[in-house]
């Protein structure tokens, strides 16, 4: 796989990403108590919104990891683990092109 490839691939997932951040945060606005039809259901809502929130806070996460691996590539730190500092293997870059640290490093 080429730089190029790579390079769409991290900005197809960044796009992806701030799509999904976008969502959730209109997700978790505010819910006007008047929508809520009993104690149960706004339960429900709240219980909803926090897990947009933590979903939210993983997406922004992922976007600044993206941006950076973006930033580094064609660098000669790209693709290089940031803990032990040996190369992280191209599947994992492919299927988690956000990926600062290799598999062992991040356990």
């Amino acid at each position: 796989m080429n730089i190029r490839e790579i390079r769409n691939l991290i900005e197809n997932e960044i796009e992806k990403t701030r799509q999904n951040i976008e969502s959730y945060k209109e997700k978790t606005q505010p819910t006007p108590p008047d929508c809520a039809v009993d104690i149960a259901s706004r339960m429900d809502a709240l219980q909803h919104k926090n897990i947009y929130a933590a979903s939210l806070i993983q997406a922004e996460i992922k976007l600044n990891n993206l941006e950076k691996a973006m930033n580094s590539l064609g660098t000669k730190d790209f693709g290089i683990c940031r803990k032990c500092k040996q190369p992280i293997p191209i599947a994992r870059i492919l299927i988690r092109p956000e990926s600062l640290y290799c598999v062992h490093c991040t356990e």
